[in-house]
């Protein structure tokens, strides 16, 4: 049954794009345009196809694809450098403009999931919806206090679906590691993986208010980043109930310029909240597409839709800080280095070689303003040297690689001369100090002295124990190996004692001749045997 609905998914896939000749935009001109012919041979794919715009064809194809194909698009609104404008513009509509669903949908949802009605639980609810995104939809609501709140409602039966596309994405991934010989370094099975724990985190409406709530706490009475707060009594595991804002989306320059903000100072701003959510509080905010950022009327930045957060290794924190500072110093053989030291790439390779090749990559970017550079086409070229030294794709970077995306969006947006590195490489020589320098020392002192000092009264007795533990076990080794030797000298000295018997027998019968006793034949051959027997035993 499972099989047959990935088969009928399939068909949808190839149906819509098939349509929206999605199949002729990407294929034409290459050696496999003749799949194009190919595929209309099957008969879901006879309907006519559509005569819109090529910008609509692909917006209106991810928005029937779902969620996935829908969440792809958003990522790519962000990339106007990589795409056409006219369907960039397109694909921004993805990120509030996706079809709602139905409005009884949401109050039987909320109802159930609160265990009220909606009247007792809110002093007022408009049921037609502000904003519709992919995996959710809000609406507007008051508490019997007076506060505004907006509802969010995960949509009715999405997780069947996700969890099927999921499963064709596996296929693909395994078949795609199969088939490509570079493909086992890009792990894409493990991709998938680090994607299917995310989008299915993000249906869960107690986990992303557990994330907004944790974001607030590290960015409270901070002047760069407000978090709107979460009301547990209106929330469950489908539904959160969430503070109403009031600002301008972060994508609206022209509203931004008459409120009299500074694109400037804001953009500059958004590089350090995304440090500082890397860095210092190893908990960032993974999805900030233009759809999620506002602007308040205090020239704060506020973040919603906290379903996707992301978390570092301590390990990881610290060579990507030292990767970006030795970029920032143009520091190639260090990069190089910290490369083999973290074995991102093979600990055999040549690190004068890879060098080389980073320069090459990271030289061209320097002295010249973001408007001048496309990092998509400096991630393109990486791709390249990666594939030359074996390089892997790393899983746990995938979100980090994605929120650097997302900040280059923003940043060509609020100000195209942005210098990217000035911004950031004080931040990060601060955060370095702290983490290895005298501050670092410092505060792990002081963080360990309790724990230290409750320890210290069992150490002399700790110390013994061990020390004694490792002295019997040195005399046991000692010992053993004494008796292992005996073994072997008394095993020699018995072969030998053998040897001188077996010579002793053997000359018997000639002896005995020799004082004119000769002996039988009989005997003679039973001596020589009971010889043989002593020179061969052991």
């Amino acid at each position: 049954m499972k099989a047959i609905k990935q088969l009928r998914r399939l068909i949808k896939i190839n149906r819509v794009l098939s349509h929206y000749e999605i199949d002729k935009m990407v294929l034409s001109g290459s050696k496999f345009a003749w799949l194009v012919w190919f595929n209309k041979l099957f008969p879901w794919n006879w309907k006519t196809p559509s005569k819109l715009s090529r910008g609509e064809r692909i917006r209106l194809a991810l928005e029937e694809l779902g969620p996935i194909f829908i969440k792809l698009g958003q990522a790519l609104s962000t990339r106007k450098d990589l795409l056409p404008y006219d369907i960039a513009i397109e694909l921004a509509k993805l990120q509030d403009d996706c079809p709602p669903f139905d409005e009884q949908h949401s109050l039987q949802l909320i109802e159930k999931a609160l265990q009220k009605p909606v009247g007792e639980a809110f002093s007022e609810f408009d049921p037609m919806p502000m904003a519709s995104a992919s995996i959710a939809q809000v609406h507007a609501a008051k508490l019997h206090d007076g506060t505004e709140v907006v509802v969010k409602v995960v949509r009715p039966d999405i997780k069947p679906v996700i969890e099927q596309d999921v499963a064709i994405m596996y296929i693909l991934a395994s078949l795609f590691e199969k088939a490509v010989k570079i493909a086992k370094r890009l792990h894409p099975v493990e991709v998938v993986a680090e994607f299917e724990k995310t989008i299915l985190d993000e249906l869960d409406m107690i986990r992303e208010a557990s994330n907004a709530a944790q974001l607030k706490r590290n960015f409270e009475d901070s002047d760069l980043l407000y978090v709107p707060e979460i009301y547990w009594s209106h929330t469950a595991e489908n539904v959160m109930t969430m503070e109403r804002i009031y600002g301008i989306r972060i994508s609206e320059t022209e509203k931004l310029i008459e409120a009299g903000v500074d694109l400037k100072d804001l953009s500059a701003k958004g590089v350090i909240i995304f440090f500082t959510q890397v860095f210092k509080h190893n908990f960032f905010h993974a999805d900030m597409h233009p759809g999620n950022i506002f602007v308040l009327p205090d020239g704060r930045y506020a973040a919603i839709d906290f379903g996707i957060m992301g978390t570092l290794t301590p390990e990881d924190q610290r060579y990507l800080a030292e990767n970006f500072l030795a970029f920032f110093n143009r520091d190639y053989l260090r990069v190089s280095e910290l490369h083999i030291e973290s074995e991102w790439v093979p600990s055999d390779t040549r690190v004068n070689e890879l060098e080389a090749a980073i320069r090459s990559v990271c030289e061209p970017i320097w002295d010249r303003p973001l408007k001048e550079i496309s990092f998509g086409l400096v991630l393109m070229r990486l791709f390249q040297t990666a594939r030359r030294f074996g390089m892997e794709i790393q899983p746990q970077l995938v979100l980090l690689q994605k929120t650097l995306l997302n900040i280059e969006g923003l940043g060509r947006q609020l100000d195209d001369e942005l210098d990217l590195w000035d911004t950031a490489k004080p931040f990060l020589e601060d955060w370095m100090q702290e983490r290895v320098g005298p501050k670092g020392l410092v505060k792990n002192i002081k963080a360990n002295l309790p724990f230290w000092m409750e320890q210290a009264p069992t150490l002399p007795g700790l110390l013994h124990t061990t020390l004694n533990k490792l002295a019997h076990q040195g005399v046991g080794l000692q010992s053993e190996q004494l008796q292992k030797i005996e073994r072997e000298l008394e095993k020699q000295n018995r072969q030998n004692r053998n040897r001188w018997i077996a010579v002793a027998l053997a000359a018997a019968p000639f002896l005995a001749a020799s004082q004119n006793m000769p002996l039988d034949q009989n005997v003679t051959l039973a001596i020589w045997l009971l010889a043989v027997w002593f020179l061969i035993k052991k």
